[in-house]
């Protein structure tokens, strides 16, 4: 390999590692500002089940040192998601350069649907799936059976929740992407929808834990979000091939 070929790779490698530094950061100085309140950020995800457990109940620690390292875990995970802006910004930062011009014009509104649809699945996840799913298992509980959720499988039960539904929600912007690609059109997506609603109730199934209650509470957003990207999808058909087709033949 000849060193002009390995030029254009080491500057890359070391604007990838300028970029993964700079998440890094972002990260740490956020884990930083919030690890003093680890407890409260934990209390505060535990509310949902905590509401709703009966008088007396309380959640347990089955480890000895989950009481310590369960509140660190989870703020870790709180200032990677609430440094997700930056991180996307680095993303946008490293691969803007070799992009089209088309490209450019649709990752940035594409990076902030992405991430505010995250959140907005997040949300929904803690403000109507949690109190609507605990509710139903605290009153379904046998007789006899007193409720003591594990903070460490709590902490996994919820964390499992957040990106499921976080994920899902980006089904808008999935759909947008196919069809501004031109691999699909929403005339072929509305002739699937028997198979878009039985796909969403088998990946509510795949992505939650092993409860109707939760992959109904998924399925259904899902779809809705499914005819949501459909309806956007129409003004973005075919308009990536076509504007690369017309930058080739510029260049040409």
């Amino acid at each position: 390999m000849a060193v002009e070929d390995t030029q254009p790779l080491i500057s890359h490698l070391i604007e990838l590692r300028k970029r993964l530094l700079n998440c890094i950061i972002a990260v740490l100085v956020i884990f930083l500002a919030l690890i003093y309140f680890a407890n409260d950020i934990y209390h505060l995800v535990a509310s949902p089940l905590i509401s709703q457990m009966p008088v007396g109940a309380s959640m347990i620690a089955t480890d000895v040192a989950s009481p310590f390292f369960t509140p660190i875990k989870l703020t870790i995970v709180v200032s990677v998601f609430l440094a997700v802006p930056v991180i996307l910004y680095q993303v946008w930062a490293f691969i803007a350069p070799a992009l089209y011009r088309h490209e450019r014009k649709l990752v940035m509104p594409l990076l902030f649907s992405s991430t505010f649809l995250f959140y907005i699945g997040v949300a929904f996840a803690y403000f109507i799936v949690f109190p609507l799913a605990f509710g139903f298992f605290a009153k379904t509980a046998p007789q006899g059976v007193t409720i003591a959720t594990d903070i460490t499988s709590y902490l996994d039960f919820v964390m499992t929740l957040f990106m499921a539904f976080g994920v899902a929600f980006e089904v808008p912007v999935a759909i947008v992407l196919l069809c501004w690609t031109g691999i699909t059109n929403p005339d072929d997506l509305k002739k699937k929808r028997p198979y878009i609603l039985v796909g969403a109730f088998v990946v509510g199934m795949l992505l939650t834990p092993p409860d109707i209650f939760s992959q109904t509470l998924l399925a259904i957003p899902m779809y809705c979000l499914f005819e949501v990207g459909v309806f956007f999808s129409r003004y973005y058909v075919g308009k990536g091939r076509q504007a690369q087709d017309e930058e080739h033949n510029t260049e040409s």
